[in-house]
């Protein structure tokens, strides 16, 4: 098979073939015989991931299986033909299935409520659903480091509590383990990887399309943070990993009121 999913020059691709190679040894995202729905929006991040994912499946000592799945929720404009044809290249199963969310979340949200939210509820269900329907025990989304890094600071400045996304978690069903196989790697990576494989990309004209989103207002503050500190993202994808419970306020991991000064009074 001659094309960009086994063979390439791409410097940027080769880098981070190397660092989602690692990233499934370390999580375990990836076992034998898994059959993994890899969620493909069309935009630049799950593009480079399904890319990543057969170039790990070409390399793999261990066999595993996976399709890519594209959910057309009716956006105005959506036309999947570059992206079948991008799959029929790579030579892989695929599934585009239209379930119109788009109308849904047009419909439910006032005009100054946050729209994301509620269509990442309604996408997630869906393939959920969708990877039972299809035999698949894993779904693999296309969130990177800088998705971590925000929603970090999102639950810190907005949320009130100290979390992010996770490599790998199991549904609430029990039946299906989420991977993130881009978590490590940093967004600018993929968008230079996706520029040098020239992908064609499908816009979301619902991401992005309010202005003054919290997502927004982090993006901006890392940015321009990074421009001080060069290993501001390095720095804060090792938090993420060198996690210390006992020097936070939680009383669930540490018990404080059993922390006294011993007497010895004999």
């Amino acid at each position: 098979m001659d094309n960009v999913a086994v063979k390439t020059n791409n410097k940027i691709q080769k880098k981070i073939e190397r660092i989602i190679g690692r990233t499934i040894f370390n999580f375990n995202l990836i076992e034998a015989n898994d059959r993994i729905l890899v969620a493909v929006s069309g935009g630049k991040d799950s593009l480079c991931m399904l890319t990543l994912l057969k170039r790990q499946q070409e390399k793999s000592p261990v066999p595993f299986e996976i399709f890519a799945y594209t959910l057309d929720q009716g956006q105005p404009g959506f036309d999947a033909h570059e992206l079948k044809a991008h799959y029929e290249s790579l030579k892989i199963e695929y599934y585009i299935e239209k379930y119109n969310t788009y109308e849904i979340v047009k419909e439910k949200l006032e005009p100054d409520q946050t729209q994301c939210f509620l269509c990442s509820r309604l996408r997630r269900g869906i393939l959920y659903s969708e990877a039972e329907r299809l035999k698949a025990n894993k779904l693999a989304l296309g969130h990177h480091a800088d998705d971590a890094i925000e929603t970090l600071l999102l639950n810190m400045f907005y949320n009130g509590r100290l979390a992010s996304i996770p490599p790998k978690l199991i549904n609430d069903k029990g039946n299906i383990i989420v991977i993130r196989p881009l978590i490590e790697v940093e967004e600018e990576m993929l968008t230079q990887m996706a520029i040098e494989n020239k992908y064609h990309i499908i816009p979301c004209s619902l991401c992005g399309s309010q202005e003054n989103l919290q997502r927004n207002v982090i993006k901006n503050f890392i940015k321009n943070e990074a421009v001080k500190n060069q290993y501001l993202r390095s720095s804060m994808k090792h938090a993420l990993k060198n996690i210390k419970p006992d020097h936070l306020w939680d009383s669930d991991y540490s018990d404080f009121k059993s922390i006294k000064k011993g007497f010895d009074k004999k």
